[in-house]
């Protein structure tokens, strides 16, 4: 058969893939949700961050995707996010093809002259599943595989309130360091879960960032003590599968409406801010050669807060520089 006429299996072409649900990526080991939360194993059905590498070494002139994303109803929060799949080669964005959910449909995403590598970026909101992929006028091959980097967070790490998913922080800094970045942060949840800290360990990486506390202020509220002791334990289980990963801790960034109100246990973020930085330190004093701090405070000012919590694009953009050179010196 031509390769116009060859659907070909996805799995080799998908990055940024933590688990497989059958044909779903997922976000969560699927044999182990029972222990975490809910609003956890909610985002984590999300494939947040998972995206299309390959490269046309006999110059297709474009590629066709077959995909499935469940169609939203009239009063879903998500059903005006725009559906787009993004060609991105390098740190440029080449063009966007728009379409709609739908039980199932292709799209063709015209490719430039030459090999690539190209990335395609499918969107998110409505939990797309590739299905198949062909290249038109040539073949396709999946692009070589990147160093592995676990990304763990909250909904600043999913991405919220960059205007596309290849704009958050994580997927920013993964194309700067040629790293590929699996997208573990989970919007509304992050809050320390030990459980998530074993699914981490279990999972092969090259490097690792730990980069949650906001929601320990507000949605559960921790005590500063609490969550030094939660953030030693947290890194003490990931290190049972990862002893000497490089692990990159980023603590809080800006959250004015928090730094200095008291939540229901009496902390201001600027006190668990400062708790997780003080178990970050006591363990490299204990002999974590391996882990480093990036303090979150000034990474962000007022301007660079969409809605005086997620970052606009400008601020992911800024987040994402500050993290690449953190791993810069790791």
């Amino acid at each position: 058969m031509t390769p116009d006429a060859t659907w070909l299996d996805p799995a080799p072409f998908l990055r940024g893939v933590a688990w497989r649900d059958g044909v779903r990526t997922v976000r969560a080991d699927p044999g182990d949700t029972a222990r975490l939360p809910w609003d956890t194993c909610e985002r984590a059905a999300l494939p947040v961050g998972v995206r299309l590498e390959f490269t046309a070494p006999d110059g297709a002139r474009a590629v066709e995707l077959r995909y499935r994303a469940r169609v939203p109803g009239p009063t879903d929060a998500l059903r005006d996010l725009a559906h787009c799949f993004a060609l991105w080669q390098g740190d440029r964005c080449l063009h966007e093809s728009f379409t709609e959910p739908a039980e199932e449909a292709t799209v063709t995403i015209a490719l430039p002259a030459g090999p690539g590598p190209f990335t395609i970026h499918p969107p998110e909101s409505q939990s797309p599943v590739i299905l198949g992929l062909r290249g038109l006028g040539g073949t396709l091959a999946p692009a070589p595989r990147q160093p592995r980097w676990l990304v763990h967070g909250d909904s600043i790490t999913e991405g919220w309130w960059s205007t596309r998913p290849a704009h958050s922080w994580p997927a920013t800094a993964g194309r700067a360091l040629g790293l590929d970045c699996v997208n573990l942060g989970y919007a509304g949840a992050a809050r320390g879960e030990l459980p998530t800290a074993q699914q981490l360990a279990a999972l092969p990486a090259e490097l690792l960032t730990l980069a949650f506390g906001t929601n320990c202020w507000s949605s559960v509220p921790y005590s500063a003590p609490l969550l030094y002791e939660t953030t030693r334990a947290f890194v003490a289980l990931v290190r049972e599968g990862h002893p000497a990963t490089p692990l990159l801790l980023v603590s809080p960034v800006l959250r004015p409406d928090a730094e200095s109100t008291r939540n229901a246990l009496g902390a201001t973020l600027a006190e668990l801010r400062t708790a997780m930085e003080e178990a970050a330190r006591d363990l490299a004093a204990a002999g974590d050669k391996h882990l480093t701090l990036l303090p979150g405070r000034d990474l962000l000012t007022p301007d660079d807060l969409a809605d005086g919590l997620h970052p606009n694009d400008a601020g992911h953009a800024r987040l994402a520089a500050a993290v690449v050179s953190a791993l810069g010196r790791v």
